[in-house]
């Protein structure tokens, strides 16, 4: 996972990247979760396949978002944030994730996006099988300002060169499986308070 160091003033996190180990990938051997398209719906043309292709990813119970770090002793004002996307059965289209953080904006009663809490687009493999990958953010609440409720969403894209084939989010939901990161052991949650 990667982290980012991150400060709260007066409402605002400012980020900072900080150096860890480059994203998890973990290939999931969960093919025969997708459905698989029959003969007959597969259409000649290169437009109807990707359509086909994108309802079956939308659908798939491989796509998700959780937190799977929220404030654990050995991790103190970590958010980790973790995804989760099947592939789409060709193995020279490529996978990708973007990890964000919101806030909930007391005043305004909405989400809203911690500007610097957020990364680019990581590639995370071969869109042969389904991927999990993760990044983690390190916040630094000001001392005196309120606790932060926080949530995640990841930004999923398939993509057939510089050709984007396929794009979904996600909001970090709980009850997910976590291959690796998660702290402690198991933990999925849709949201996290720091403060």
């Amino acid at each position: 996972m990667q982290r980012r160091n991150c400060e709260l003033r007066e409402g605002i996190f400012n980020c900072m990247m900080r150096s860890l180990t480059g994203i998890a990938i973990a290939a999931l051997t969960a093919l025969a979760l997708i459905p698989p398209l029959s003969a007959g719906a597969a259409a000649p043309n290169q437009r109807a396949r990707q359509a086909i292709d994108t309802t079956a990813l939308l659908r798939s119970r491989l796509l998700w978002a959780t937190i799977d770090v929220c404030n654990p002793p050995d991790q103190p004002n970590t958010v980790g944030i973790r995804g989760s996307m099947p592939g789409d059965h060709h193995a020279h289209d490529t996978m990708y994730m973007r990890f964000r953080l919101q806030y909930m904006n007391t005043a305004t009663k909405t989400w809203t996006d911690l500007s610097k809490a957020s990364a680019g687009y990581a590639t995370v493999g071969s869109g042969l099988t389904a991927r999990q990958a993760g990044r983690s953010f390190e916040l630094n609440p000001v001392t005196g300002q309120p606790a932060f409720t926080l949530r995640g969403i990841v930004t999923f894209q398939w993509r057939h060169k510089s050709t984007v084939l396929a794009q979904f989010s996600r909001t970090t939901s709980p009850g997910r499986h976590s291959l690796a990161g998660s702290d402690p052991a198991g933990f999925s949650a849709a949201t996290c308070v720091i403060g």
